[in-house]
């Protein structure tokens, strides 16, 4: 007999969770997991998928003005945001049903509602009910930070772009990381009239700086018009619903009918009860954990965004199961968090892996380039001028590839299989020797110069 009611309790079933979850459990372990929202997390419920289908949607608007030359009489336009909506969160429910049974399948309980660590070894439902458990995985994920401003109320988060009414005639998005870019870019092809207000000249820290200047020029390019050095200080709503958003740095006041806040996401744990059982956490709230996903406290470990580690989905699945392997598995390993491909889904959506051209010369000092500057062959027909730009960073010595940087018409699905050669470590002559796919995009990349 066990000294407890289960061998696992996970806290939040989001994409590491679930991974952790099914898999603990394939390995034989009694598994529960709380969920205060709904079973699959911020990437299926409100995050990365349906923020996808919202992107693939908005792109209609660009396919159908290139429609024209290519021979089709297509008639008037219109959009129906209602429509679109409500079919994306039709096809969110259909995902947190196959979570659900993913989990029933494995044998894992669910329990739909809030749970918080009162010791080394338990939790707390929000019935009132304690619950024990041998080991106890922290996977809640990281939630919209929202500032201390006059009026923030009337703003909202990523979390509520799903569920809007009507589309806004005007949006303002405050933040320039990959939330905001890809928002902006949703709205501006949708039709909105948008702005972007960032407190600094840069958008998209982390990415190659080459890359992220021709996307701002190419967003600027659509329409839509960025407040640099500028910050959000406060909103007023006024009594016909306009948003006057208070502007610093522009001493001016713009008038919206949204506000959406994309200036980062923090780790949910406030309020969690972790300090029960000694487990540390950084300044923003993350807790701190080992290479085995172990935090300081010996039963208590932790996977995904709520960690001090790279916030991506596919990572937080990965720690998920090398947790459950490692614990209940008797197959221990790390994640390895070298090489990780990310795209944002801009429009047109950009993407990179490995060392950006700056990162590389501050670690290797000499390195060598490689790039190509090309208008894609998808729009040879139409009034845009906008060119992809493809980059490819190299140790000088030694011919390896260090990064490739991209952006233009499906870079991330060009991008994945570019990881691959990266993270393999081939060099230049390795992409040189390789055939092109003509006539392609993805030739680009063996024809670099």
């Amino acid at each position: 007999m066990s000294d407890y009611e289960y061998d696992l309790f996970v806290i939040g079933a989001g994409s590491g969770g679930v991974r952790a979850s099914r898999v603990a459990a394939s390995h034989g372990a009694k598994v529960a997991v709380a969920e205060e929202h709904r079973i699959g997390g911020t990437c299926v419920i409100r995050g990365c998928v349906p923020k996808k289908l919202l992107v693939y949607a908005s792109m209609f608007a660009e396919e159908l003005d290139h429609a024209g030359p290519m021979g089709w009489d297509l008639g008037e336009k219109s959009f129906n945001w209602q429509r679109l909506r409500d079919h994306v969160n039709g096809d969110v429910d259909r995902l947190n049903g196959l979570y659900t049974n993913t989990l029933d399948n494995h044998g894992v309980e669910q329990i739909l509602e809030r749970a918080t660590v009162t010791g080394p070894h338990s939790v707390k439902l929000a019935s009132g009910r304690e619950i024990t458990a041998k080991y106890i995985l922290v996977a809640v994920g990281a939630w919209p930070y929202m500032p201390d401003i006059p009026g923030v109320e009337h703003c909202i988060s990523s979390n509520e772009v799903f569920h809007l009414e009507d589309l806004p005639k005007r949006v303002m998005v405050v933040g320039a990381g990959y939330i905001a870019m890809e928002f902006a870019g949703i709205f501006n092809a949708l039709g909105s009239h948008v702005d972007v207000v960032n407190r600094t000249q840069t958008i998209l820290r982390g990415y190659d700086e080459g890359i992220t200047d021709r996307l701002l020029r190419l967003a600027s390019a659509r329409g839509i018009e960025f407040h640099m050095d500028s910050r959000l200080n406060g909103v007023e709503k006024m009594e016909d619903g306009t948003l006057c958003a208070d502007i610093a740095g522009k001493e001016q006041r713009i008038d919206t009918d949204c506000i959406l806040i994309a200036t980062g996401r923090v780790p949910k744990t406030e309020g969690l009860g972790l300090e029960s059982a000694g487990v540390a956490m950084g300044t923003k709230g993350e807790i701190e954990v080992d290479e085995h996903n172990r935090t300081s406290c010996e039963s208590i470990y932790a996977v995904g965004d709520v960690t001090n580690r790279v916030q991506l989905t596919p990572v937080a699945i990965r720690e998920g199961q090398n947790f459950a392997d490692t614990v209940f598995g008797d197959k221990p390993g790390t994640v390895d968090y070298d090489c990780i491909p990310s795209a944002v889904f801009s429009q047109p959506p950009m993407g990179g892996v490995g060392l950006t051209e700056g990162e590389a010369r501050d670690k290797f000092g000499s390195v060598k380039v490689y790039t190509s500057d090309f208008r894609p062959m998808k729009n040879i027909f139409a009034e845009t001028q906008e060119r992809g730009l493809y980059k490819m960073v190299c140790d000088a010595d030694t011919d390896k590839v260090l990064g490739i940087h991209m952006i233009g018409p499906e870079s991330p699905e060009i991008l994945q299989a570019a990881a691959v050669a990266v993270k393999a470590g081939l060099t230049k002559k390795d992409f040189d020797a390789t055939v092109a796919v003509h006539p392609s995009m993805a030739e680009e990349l063996v024809l670099l110069k």
